[in-house]
């Protein structure tokens, strides 16, 4: 049987997808090319902006009309799910409008996988309500079950249980034990899920529920089979990933707090096991981190355990402080201006990338203006950059003053223009230089070329073979073409 994946959005989507991908390739499922002759199609979706949910309402308008062409031609039918963060906010709403969808699977229900699985063996393929009869087995009780209550950050606040799970309606989030793509030599590893921010714009923490941190154990398991799989680099993944703390471990670190290990300390322990069994990753990333939980434990660690990539992806979202408390960001723009002052003293070869929201609810023109000269002094080599985007069920979604869109698009050309800008300059500085360069894919542009990145997460391209793909290099970089180096080969 055949299956076909489409994923939408962040890193921990592509992790999660990867995992479910794991499980039907070890049940002798096989990946179709397209979804034109799938039998089991999976559309992993996105919620953080309005755009993310459009498009996958378009893709299922054209799987609305692809079952219709099937069922005419006489074809087999396929088995249509939608997972992800549109599934979880949206449940049966999705399939009262697209009733082409078979099963909503929400974030905490992937395991479900395994059931719908065994049904479409049990019955052929034929598992969609379109060609046979409603299923009565558990994966269908599962999937079809009412969607949990979605509360207010107030509600969410005074309703959970310290330390437990954030809502008694909705199963408990489990880690896959591996979520490598088949044949990859770059993986991503979850730490953690969740978030218990509730920055005003995002949707995230109705989405995806509390916190909760994996087992160290797990993770060290994780990398040995990756390390026996030859992977050469690995990034650490969580909706906020330095609030990392898990009780239960033995160990004993300065960065212990009674029998909770944090997220600096479990990023020395991973340093060291990988140090200590030789391991084949070489790269340890990390992201996305909070500007409120990045200590200088954590910046210390980065620079005394070379494994740690010098590159810090560290999302400042605004440069007004008035904006930022707005946001409930929990930092001013003088908090955020002295972390990376603190993050430079110690990694000076380090490179800061961000995220910045232009627009928010009340945004005047001086708050923009303070954004853009926060960017001046932060320097980022790259930032991803977006104008607000109101979320159903957000407290920013009511908030007076909504900035007009096309004065929000007027403010973003401008910081991308200042950004693109500040970019050339910065990554100007690394020309010259013979860098550390992991080989990734071939040039789009020159097959003769591979296209690989830096430990600073530059792009490069240089010519080579194919058969170093997967391995570091050294290239020195000499010139620049867009945002991407362009150098020779060194040695």
């Amino acid at each position: 049987m055949t299956f076909f994946f489409e994923t939408y959005g962040c890193q921990m989507n592509k992790a999660e997808s990867s995992a479910v991908e794991r499980l039907l390739l070890e049940r002798g499922w096989t990946a179709s090319d397209s979804e034109e002759a799938a039998d089991l199609i999976i559309i992993n979706t996105c919620s953080v902006r309005e755009t993310a949910e459009s498009r996958i309402r378009g893709r299922l308008g054209h799987y609305t009309a692809l079952r219709k062409q099937r069922e005419k031609d006489g074809k087999a039918p396929f088995v249509l799910t939608v997972t992800g963060c549109m599934a979880e906010r949206l449940k049966d709403k999705l399939q009262r409008d697209f009733p082409v969808v078979d099963y909503v699977i929400g974030n905490f229900e992937k395991k479900r996988y395994a059931d719908i699985a065994f049904s479409m063996e049990a019955r052929g393929g034929k598992t969609s309500p379109l060609f046979s009869p409603k299923i009565k087995d558990a994966a269908a009780s599962a999937v079809k079950s009412s969607p949990p209550k979605v509360r207010s950050a107030k509600e969410f606040s005074a309703t959970v249980n310290p330390g437990g799970e954030d809502f008694p309606d909705r199963p408990v989030y489990s880690f896959a034990p591996l979520s490598l793509e088949p044949g990859a030599f770059q993986a991503f590893v979850p730490i953690m899920h969740g978030c218990n921010n509730f920055c005003t714009y995002c949707i995230v923490p109705y989405v995806r529920g509390r916190e909760i941190s994996r087992p160290v154990e797990e993770i060290i398991k994780e990398l040995d089979m990756l390390s026996e799989r030859n992977v050469r680099e690995i990034t650490l993944l969580g909706q906020n990933v330095n609030s990392y703390r898990h009780a239960g471990y033995a160990g004993q670190t300065p960065q212990m707090h009674g029998d909770t290990i944090d997220f600096p300390a479990l990023l020395e322990r991973i340093a060291s096991h990988l140090q200590k069994t030789s391991s084949s990753i070489e790269w340890v990333r990390f992201m996305s981190s909070h500007p409120k939980d990045s200590s200088d434990a954590l910046i210390r660690v980065i620079r005394d355990y070379p494994v740690i990539c010098r590159h810090i992806h560290l999302p400042v979202q605004h440069g007004s402080s008035r904006i930022l408390q707005k946001m409930n960001r929990r930092y001013s723009r003088e908090k955020y201006l002295d972390l990376v002052t603190r993050i430079r003293a110690e990694l000076p070869d380090v490179s800061l990338t961000s995220d910045i929201l232009i627009g928010f609810p009340g945004e005047t023109e001086d708050d923009f203006k303070q954004t853009l000269s926060l960017m001046e002094q932060v320097r980022y080599e790259a930032a991803f950059m977006y104008y607000y985007n109101p979320r159903e069920g957000t407290p920013a979604c009511t908030y007076p003053a909504q900035v007009p869109v096309e004065e929000k698009k007027r403010r973003l050309d401008e910081i991308i223009r200042v950004q693109q800008r500040i970019t050339k300059e910065e990554i100007s500085k690394r020309l010259g230089t013979t860098v550390k360069v992991l080989a990734e894919s071939p040039s789009r542009d020159n097959k003769a070329e591979l296209l690989g990145h830096t430990e600073q997460d530059g792009r490069v391209v240089f010519a080579a073979n194919e058969s170093v793909k997967g391995t570091f290099v050294k290239v020195r970089l000499e010139s620049i073409q867009g945002n991407t180096f362009r150098g020779t080969r060194v040695g």
